[in-house]
């Protein structure tokens, strides 16, 4: 018996028929841990092994190359060949390159065209702004970026967007996009999304080409089907044959990357445009316990827009879902840390813990808690709190205000926000001050006094001194967070990041906010510039395991024995400005996020909110996620937690403290009570 045949009898009942189907369009639904995965691989192994197909005529698409390489792995461990790799099988941007290579002629490319990167397309943006003498402020290479990024997901070249007449921001970045277009196309270049685009292109308009694949290709097999745009669906569609051998694995109640261009109706209307699918439910769960399982089954049912499926596991009941209500954030970190250090390290590998957030910046309450009682921790898909490109920047300008040699925080702000200060300045101030042993900021006020510089650069540079003097000044009489808002707000910093609306600007305004509640715990700026110091400083690589931080949506796809879930507060999760751009369809791809974080955890999950958040300063009554409502009462464990409050913990300076009082008990949290009428456990 070879290992095909050892496999297929491993198998359920469902995911052996999804294997075995293999003609006319498939789609396989696919819950969480129901092993869809290994559905695949099988499926692909099975078409191979039977000879329904060589290697060569199988189409294989996934999302990630990491994913592309496990596959091919394995595929190669059950076929009765192994020789024989599967040469299409990759993500759609590696797929589209071998079609473009060799079909580059009939798009007017050399079959050797560059593929530009991210730096590639700024530095050519940014060539094309300044030619067209535009507001850099205004019109940053990021902001047109991601609008030229959405539009090609939408399958449009410049002649193919409309725009309302009104819209003068995309009238000038439609010009921008038709440029650059032009442009890239004359350096013999693709950027990442004409990949797709053009290979839509390419057999939309060349039809002989077409022919050669659909007649190539016997079977497409098409992984996290939910996650794909509209561009993707297209480019998949018109590789379909006659035959329609298409088979797609997936799961609606995980689509939660809208934001990237993830249309989640290619899912739910597939059995629409092939009329004569068969679908396939994959509900066994060999994740989670049966507990962790109603909860979040419980949960997504809330939603509308799905197709629906009942998950079970034949795991045990497991330990309830524990939700636990806490007085602050601050206490919600402490208390995740006290159960991590009192109960969890005792029967799990901190490796196999993971701390769940909607918003990266929620990160720092932990981080500060852990790099505090020493718990070994690594941030996951992201940077730690305090590398953070915008919190260094606006520590760097705090250090600088605070000591005027510190040459280092200077170099590193003298450009950020753009002055028109290049490389050639600095090189000229750094000879200038290492000539006369002058700090970089006397080096700069001499080398001004003595008129050395061009007029626009002694503009800035001026500016930016003199900016410094001030705030040295306002230090004097102003809190120290109240000195960072003004840093922010004058120096351009903040308006930089306010003037480029995309999720990666938004979220180091986030970050911003979050550092300016920080400070709040310390004193005044000298001790808070210590504590960055000693926090970026330990030696975080600690020998042994350590707890995954990350957001949700860097979680899918990964599994963990333990999951926390922090900060399923109203606003937060579900996310407020999801809530106002996408009304109930990002309500529903919120609750969706929700199931995907709950789905991680194998043995245990935590839920918590906080009856307070501080808010720019300002504490704030938080009203419990509607999402707690959903969940069903048998599945949980209620908890109403009290941290016990050490002397030696820091604590809000004196004009923003508050005093807890144990009768006293937050609006959001009354309302809460009263709506579910709990016993919470003290």
């Amino acid at each position: 018996m070879n290992s095909i045949n050892k496999l297929l009898e491993d198998l359920n009942k469902e995911q052996k028929e999804a294997v075995l189907s293999t003609e006319g369009p498939n789609l396989v639904v696919a819950g969480a841990g129901s092993g869809k995965t290994r559905v695949l691989t099988t499926r692909l192994a099975h078409i191979i092994n039977e000879k329904k197909a060589w290697s060569s005529q199988i189409l294989c698409v996934t999302f990630t190359n990491k994913a592309a390489k496990e596959m091919q792995k394995r595929v190669m461990n059950y076929v009765s060949n192994p020789s024989n790799s599967v040469p299409w099988l990759g993500t759609f941007h590696s797929i589209s390159v071998k079609f473009l290579r060799r079909h580059a002629e009939a798009l007017g490319f050399k079959s050797n065209f560059t593929i530009l990167d991210t730096d590639d397309q700024k530095k050519l943006i940014r060539k094309i702004i300044k030619a067209e003498d535009l507001d850099a402020k205004k019109f940053s290479p990021q902001l047109i970026m991601y609008h030229i990024d959405k539009w090609k997901n939408k399958g449009l070249l410049p002649n193919n967007v409309k725009l309302e007449k009104s819209n003068f921001l995309e009238k000038s970045i439609l010009k921008v996009y038709e440029i650059y277009q032009n442009k890239i196309k004359d350096l013999n270049a693709c950027d990442f999304g004409d990949l797709i685009l053009y290979c839509v292109k390419l057999f939309e308009e060349h039809q002989d080409i077409r022919k050669i694949y659909t007649k190539n290709f016997k079977y497409i097999l098409v992984d996290e089907y939910q996650d794909t745009n509209f561009i993707q669906n297209k480019w998949l569609n018109l590789l379909v044959n006659e035959n329609q051998n298409i088979c797609c694995v997936g799961d609606d109640d995980q689509s939660i990357y809208s934001w990237r261009g993830a249309e989640i109706k290619n899912f739910l209307t597939f059995d629409k445009i092939y009329k004569n699918c068969k679908v396939f439910k994959l509900e066994q769960n060999y994740r989670s316990t049966k507990n962790i399982l109603e909860t979040a089954s419980s949960l997504i049912s809330n939603n509308t827009n799905r197709v629906g499926k009942n998950l079970w596991s034949s795991a045990s009941q497991g330990e309830l879902v524990k939700l636990n209500c806490y007085q602050s954030g601050k206490e919600e970190a402490q208390g995740v840390s006290d159960i991590i250090e009192h109960k969890l390290k005792k029967k799990y590998s901190l490796n196999n813990v993971s701390i769940l957030v909607r918003a990266i910046y929620q990160t720092r309450e932990f981080e500060e808690r852990f790099l505090k009682v020493g718990i070994g921790y690594r941030v996951l898909g992201g940077t730690k709190f305090y590398e953070r490109a915008e919190v260094k920047d606006a520590v760097c300008y705090l250090r600088i205000i605070s000591q005027k040699y510190d040459d280092l925080a200077l170099e590193r702000i003298i450009g950020v926000p753009r002055r028109g200060i290049g490389e050639s300045t600095l090189n000229q101030i750094f000879s200038f001050s290492s000539k006369y042993k002058l700090c970089l900021e006397d080096a700069i006020i001499r080398k001004l006094e003595l008129n050395e510089f061009k007029p626009k650069i002694k503009n800035g540079l001026s500016q930016l001194i003199n900016m410094i003097h001030k705030w040295r000044e306002d230090s004097k009489k102003t809190k120290h967070y109240d000195l960072l808002k003004l840093v922010l707000d004058e120096s351009g910093y903040s308006s930089m990041l306010k003037d480029k609306k995309d999720l990666e600007n938004e979220n180091k305004l986030e970050n911003l906010k979050e550092l300016l509640r920080a400070m709040q715990d310390y004193d005044n700026l000298q001790s808070f510039l210590e504590h960055v110091a000693l926090a970026t400083s330990i030696d975080q690589e600690w020998e042994g395991a350590k707890i995954n931080l990350m957001t949700m949506h860097a979680a899918k796809g990964l599994e963990f024995d333990v999951v926390f879930l922090p900060g399923w507060e109203e606003g937060l999760f579900p996310h407020q400005k999801s809530l106002e751009e996408k009304g109930d369809l990002a309500l529903e791809e919120e609750r969706r996020l929700a199931y995907v974080g709950i789905t991680r955890a194998k043995k245990e999950a935590y839920l918590s909110f906080a009856m307070k958040r501080a808010y720019h300063g300002d504490w704030m009554d938080a009203l419990p996620s509607r999402f707690i409502n959903e969940i069903p009462d048998n599945s949980v464990e209620k908890n109403e937690i009290e941290i016990e409050r050490n002397m030696d913990e820091f604590e809000f300076n004196q004009d923003n403290s508050i005093e807890f009082d144990d009768e006293y008990r937050s609006p959001g949290y009354e309302r809460f009570k009263k709506n579910k009428a709990l016993k919470w456990k003290k």
